[in-house]
């Protein structure tokens, strides 16, 4: 007798679904679209000496439930919400294991044998025990090193699938246009071109370029689907207040990237848009998402998402049809879609529309080779380490916003004193969803200076005060210290930590009461109404700047602050965002100027909160300002100094005047080190419509970027090609075209730096529309060459 078509390794996949799916009786299918259970419900530790591990009851009563699984989520993380640690969670050693132990039940216990794909939260790098952390999206949004990104990604993917997981979810679609947001720091940034290009090589590096998956690649879905970062006033979760054009031109540019890169699947946002929640929005999901974009993946619920909807139908049953119908495919723990077999016998929804989601569920375990291939090598050789390419992030992700020009680097002084509640603290380098390190991972800001410290000098610390309230008990100490040093360094800011007391919602995130003394600034649930310094803060930089003493600040944070305070009251000021484990390591580096500081900011800085929305590609409306501030940013986006100067010229283009049929030009810029020390610059471009658009045009819109190393007294032409990619705008019908006008194509080191020159778009009879073949090659057409020369 022989194997059903479905087992047949070399025929289509669209035939092996088609013949697996007539195979399939309800309830089967319905257990293909569910993904309810806790992974780390799953199993339990023995009790033997031995330290392994077993399936729990609960864990084969839901296989049992419906002859199957479609998912399991967070078979291996480990954080304070899960409440999974080393005394009782899985670690490297035990994972391949557990991962085989979950698959062969799910296979060998169920009528067709179908695998379970293992989902794993992979925000920055693994959430498991013994997972190598990276910086957070927000520093490597700061590093506007796609390519670097692209590597890490491939190395946290290959870990993932060594440890039996298939399927990563990662933030990387969500915008920073309010700081206040405690999800900031999942963000790669403010600007819609930025995030996509950091998009695009998370889904390259993860996933690779073929249509299925090579061992050491795994499935990618991108969070959140859509318009998440624009909820109002920075509160998580909330309404947003987007129109379609703020939609399209902003928070899908990330999205359409990553779709056209091949992204296995999205998940849909729990904020509302147009008067429903993402997860039941058939424009979104069904008209955009796979209409119009053509998208053939998969679509995730967030966390307990569709729970809500039953506040709009009135019964799980309903809810779950209801987001079934919008388009969603796979749920996240919540109690409609195990019910979706009823809502399907009720008519409240069509099986034609269910056998679509799982016909996408099981076309992706085909294409990650689950069936010819499910279980993992329990001894593998050891993946390529992370820990470089963290630290490499970490580096490049650190921005000097100011410099008075003498403070950095500090080579010669022989006594630093290392001040301030982040400079001694791991847990508070690493960011929101984090699994717990062993003892002895990594180093902090103070652990870096002191290995980094040249020989003979001395190196003292003081807390100074706590992170968060006005505590001030820590400050005489810290006083004494900086009086006695040569440089004092002040590590400030915030942190994401969660403690083991930390009171979660159902979807995990962070329960903080206003007022409660907890030390989370940031993170999941954590929103802010003020982005300055905590009171302790505040008075212990007062205090140790009133010494006299040179003082740099170095903040780590998970969102810009706003910190007029330090201008004229530190010699330098650098953001090191959450630079994970090695990130010590990295900003003393930068510090000592071993390294030179190359990061630039991906998010404007405020000057306060009172002064938001701050985003440097707001509409240009001519608007000047406040009476009492400018609406200008303290830092704009883009911005980032150096140890070196660095001297642009005029651009220059190929061509003035282009019809827009045949748009293509280059885009020149002379950029020469004028200083004495290397430096990597990132050039930038943008592009400002004068006349011409039909709807009103932004200030300016990044469209490119190329970074350059030069040495001292070196110049280089940097040249962006101009397409049509880089020219298009929406327009009234929401497509990209290219639209006859005037356009200043300008160049410089940050968006408040700028010089520009002007090109004319001619008209013909028609507008030039961008076909879905042309934009898949963006957000990478921009390419550039250097001609290099000495000065």
């Amino acid at each position: 007798m022989s194997a059903p078509l479905y087992r047949e390794a070399g025929a289509p996949v669209a035939d092996r679904v088609r013949d697996l799916l007539s195979r399939m009786t309800l309830t089967e299918k319905a257990g293909q679209v569910n993904q309810r259970m806790y992974g780390w419900d799953a199993y339990e530790r023995t009790p033997d000496s031995r330290g392994g591990h077993r399936l729990t009851d609960a864990f084969r009563a839901e296989v049992a439930a419906f002859d199957g699984m479609g998912a399991l989520y967070g078979l291996q993380r480990a954080d304070p919400w899960s409440g999974v640690t080393f005394a009782d969670g899985i670690t490297a050693a035990d994972a391949a294991r557990v991962s085989n132990a979950v698959q062969r039940h799910v296979m060998s216990s169920t009528r067709l044998g179908i695998p379970v794909l293992l989902v794993e939260e992979v925000p920055h790098g693994h959430q498991a025990l013994d997972g190598t952390v990276l910086p957070v999206n927000l520093a490597v949004g700061a590093t506007w090193d796609p390519e670097l990104y692209e590597a890490a990604a491939a190395g946290a993917a290959a870990e993932l699938r060594a440890r039996g997981g298939h399927v990563a979810l990662v933030s990387a679609l969500d915008l920073v246009r309010d700081p206040r947001w405690g999800r900031a720091e999942e963000c790669f940034g403010e600007d819609p071109y930025l995030a996509a290009r950091f998009t695009r090589a998370l889904v390259r590096g993860m996933q690779g370029d073929g249509a299925g998956f090579a061992p050491d690649r795994a499935a990618v879905v991108l969070k959140h689907f859509a318009g998440q970062g624009a909820t109002v006033g920075g509160r998580n979760s909330a309404a947003t207040e987007l129109g379609p054009r703020e939609l399209h031109e902003v928070h899908l540019v990330a999205a359409r990237a990553g779709v056209r890169a091949g992204a296995a699947g999205v998940m849909a946002a729990y904020n509302e848009y147009d008067g429903l929640p993402c997860a039941a929005s058939r424009e979104l999901l069904t008209g955009l998402l796979r209409g119009r974009w053509g998208f053939e993946g998969l679509v995730m619920a967030d966390g307990c998402a569709l729970d809500r909807l039953v506040r709009l139908t009135g019964d799980p049953v309903s809810a779950g049809a209801l987001a079934l119908d919008a388009g969603t495919d796979l749920s996240l723990w919540d109690a409609c879609f195990p019910r979706i077999a009823e809502a399907v016998e009720q008519g409240l929804v069509s099986e034609q529309a269910l056998d679509a989601a799982v016909a996408r569920v099981l076309a992706l375990k085909f294409r990650l080779g689950l069936f010819e291939r499910p279980y993992v090598d329990e001894e593998p050789e050891r993946a390529p380490a992370l820990e470089e390419l963290s630290e490499r992030l970490a580096r490049e992700s650190v921005v000097l916003l100011s410099h008075d020009g003498t403070a950095l680097p500090m080579a010669a002084a022989s006594r630093v004193a290392v001040i301030g509640p982040g400079a001694d603290s791991l847990p508070r380098q690493l960011g929101d969803y984090t699994a717990p390190q062993r003892p002895g991972t990594g180093l902090t800001v103070l652990d870096g200076i002191r290995a980094a410290a040249p020989p003979g000098s001395e190196v003292t610390y003081a807390r100074g005060c706590e992170l968060v309230g006005g505590d001030r008990g820590g400050i005489p100490e810290a006083v004494a210290l900086a009086a006695a040093a040569d440089t004092a360094v002040l590590v400030l800011g915030g942190s994401s930590a969660r403690e083991s007391d930390t009171r979660f919602d159902s979807n995990g995130a962070a329960v903080v009461a206003s007022g409660a003394p907890v030390d989370m600034t940031c993170g999941e649930g954590v929103d802010l109404a003020e982005l300055g310094l905590p009171e302790g803060q505040s008075a212990l930089l007062d205090a140790v700047a009133a010494t006299g003493t040179p003082v740099v600040v170095v903040l780590v944070q998970g969102r810009p602050h706003a910190v007029p305070e330090l201008s004229g009251r530190a010699g330098a000021v650098l953001s090191a965002w959450y630079p994970g484990p090695w990130g010590g390591r990295a900003v003393a580096d930068v510090l000592f100027g071993r390294a030179e500081p190359v990061g630039r900011l991906p998010v404007s800085v405020p000057r306060s909160a009172a002064q938001l929305p701050v985003f440097y590609n707001a509409k240009d409306h001519g608007y000047r300002g406040y009476v009492d501030q400018p609406a200008t940013a303290l830092y704009a986006f883009g911005h980032g100094l150096s140890y070196t100067t660095v001297a642009y010229g005029e651009p220059r283009l190929s061509r003035t005047r282009v019809p827009v049929s045949d748009p293509e030009l280059t885009c020149t810029v002379a950029v020469t080190n004028t200083g004495a020390r290397p430096v990597r610059e990132t050039v930038q471009l943008y592009v400002r419509r004068v006349s011409g658009s039909s709807s009103w045009p932004r200030v300016r819109e990044l469209r490119g970027f190329a970074r350059v190393d030069l040495a001292p007294g070196e110049e280089a032409d940097v040249a962006f090609v101009v397409e049509a990619d880089t020219l298009a705008s929406l327009d009234r019908a929401l497509e990209y075209v290219v639209e006859p006008g005037e356009v200043l194509l300008e160049t410089g080191p940050s968006s408040d730096r700028t010089s520009g020159t002007l090109l004319t778009l001619t008209p013909r009879e028609r507008h030039v529309r961008i076909p879905p073949a042309a934009r898949s090659r963006s957000p990478q057409t921009h390419g550039c060459h250097r001609d290099v020369r000495s000065i």
